[in-house]
């Protein structure tokens, strides 16, 4: 039988990578983009963070069990 991670486990660990990333990218990039549509402003934050979340969290899901 394989030993996969709780589901619990990979949700929390997502969301505290997720959390602190999109409250820095709020800091450092709304000044930048306010001006831009509400849509335009979540494809651009979506669009760097998304890339990141496949190599960060995996590797602290494994640790994680």
């Amino acid at each position: 039988m394989e030993n996969k991670p709780k589901i619990w486990k990979m949700l929390l660990i997502s969301w505290l990578f997720v959390y602190p990333v999109v409250n820095v990218m709020f800091m450092l990039l709304f000044p930048l983009i306010q001006e831009l549509h509400p849509l335009v402003r979540t494809f651009i934050f979506t669009v760097i963070l998304v890339p990141l979340i496949p190599p960060v969290v995996p590797p602290f899901i494994l640790i994680a069990t």
